[in-house]
């Protein structure tokens, strides 16, 4: 089976309301869908680099580019985990969980999006919940990175919901102009006294020498 050879198509995380795991070719269409239909106003930019200001069909296929450029890049002292975020069997969008030499490091770092007419309904913190649990409970880690612009009121919520802190900040050039970068820190004791999403994780014993962890 395929999941014999690549054990992280049998990787999930459920929450409460939600799944997590690597998408079918039809949910990674979904997703590529959600992207193309929006993710933030227009008058924002979110992202490092402005992927969403192309055109629809442009975002969508940028989506499924990228999905198979990461699997395909993996190794397991450089990789990027992209979950797609399933609500009542919807695709609403997409967490990334990161690591380089997590073994040594012990640290990792998320990003995510979601589609627009999804947000506002506490999905964001649940999904980021999920892979906070996978780092610390199923992968050791001892701190997870994020950041965010300092208009990106609802990430920074999500952060400050589940204990993150402080972490500097930086100068970052969005769309020609100088934009500050919010950057967050979560240690393990702040996400042990801030973990209250309950979170199952299957199908992770076969993947941990992919994540460069002993089996």
């Amino acid at each position: 089976m395929l999941t014999d050879i690549f054990p992280l198509l049998g990787l999930r995380l459920t929450t409460p309301r939600l799944e997590l795991r690597l998408p079918s070719p039809e949910e990674l269409a979904a997703l590529a869908d959600v992207a193309a239909g929006g993710i933030h106003p227009s008058d924002t930019m979110p992202f490092m680099v402005p992927w969403t200001e192309r055109p629809a069909a442009e975002v969508a296929r940028g989506v499924v580019q990228h999905h198979w450029l990461k699997l395909g890049q993996w190794t397991p002292d450089d990789w990027d985990l992209n979950l797609t975020v399933l609500h009542a069997g919807e695709v609403v969008g997409q967490q990334t969980i990161a690591a380089r030499d997590l073994a040594v490091l012990r640290q990792v770092s998320t990003g995510s999006w979601l589609g627009r007419r999804h947000q506002g309904k506490g999905i964001g913190t649940e999904m980021r919940a999920a892979v906070l649990h996978l780092a610390f409970a199923g992968l050791g880690a001892e701190e997870a990175l994020s950041s965010a612009f300092e208009d990106s009121h609802a990430s920074m919520a999500v952060s400050r919901k589940l204990g993150y802190r402080p972490n500097g900040v930086g100068r970052q050039v969005v769309r020609g102009s100088m934009t500050i970068d919010r950057r967050l820190r979560l240690g393990r004791k702040d996400w042990e006294e801030h973990s209250t999403t309950p979170v199952t994780i299957e199908g992770l014993a076969p993947c941990l020498p992919l994540f460069g962890l002993p089996g």
